[in-house]
Formats: C-alpha cells, sequence, structure tokens
C-alpha cells in the first residue's frame, strides 16, 4: 500500500512540475515577443517547444518512476 501511495505522489508530482513548466515560462506577449500581438494575447510565433522532452524530463521521470511503483505495489 505504501509504494501504490508513493507511486501515486509521483505521478501527481511529474504532471504538476510538467503543468508548472508550461505556465511559468514566460509571458504570452509584450516585449519579449517577437512582434506585437494585434487582437490577441499570444504572440504570433508560439512554438511548442515547452512540450519538449528537453524541458519535461524531470517531470516525465516522476511520472514513470511513479508508474514503476504502481505496477510494483499492485503485484504485493
Amino acid at each position: 500500500m505504501f509504494l501504490m501511495g508513493l507511486g501515486a505522489l509521483l505521478v501527481i508530482g511529474g504532471f504538476l512540475y510538467m503543468a508548472r513548466t508550461a505556465i511559468w515560462r514566460g509571458p504570452l506577449s509584450g516585449r519579449d515577443s517577437s512582434r506585437p500581438a494585434r487582437d490577441t494575447l499570444e504572440p504570433p510565433r508560439r512554438s511548442l517547444r515547452f512540450l519538449g522532452l528537453g524541458t519535461n524530463w524531470p517531470g516525465l521521470f516522476l511520472m514513470a518512476l511513479g508508474a514503476v511503483l504502481l505496477l510494483s505495489g499492485a503485484g504485493f
């Protein structure tokens, strides 16, 4: 039961880490954008780099470790 609880916490923690990385990446528009925004707050060149493996590997690692603990805890 302890392994399953720890695994669930790691999966949730990994998900929250990836959400924090995507949300706190930076301003969507303003001084840092490449061109001024027109009628929207979204900059015209918002890339999908924040979904890549390079920025999310700690969160993915936590989720994978949590999944392993969940599966091993279910075996006992």
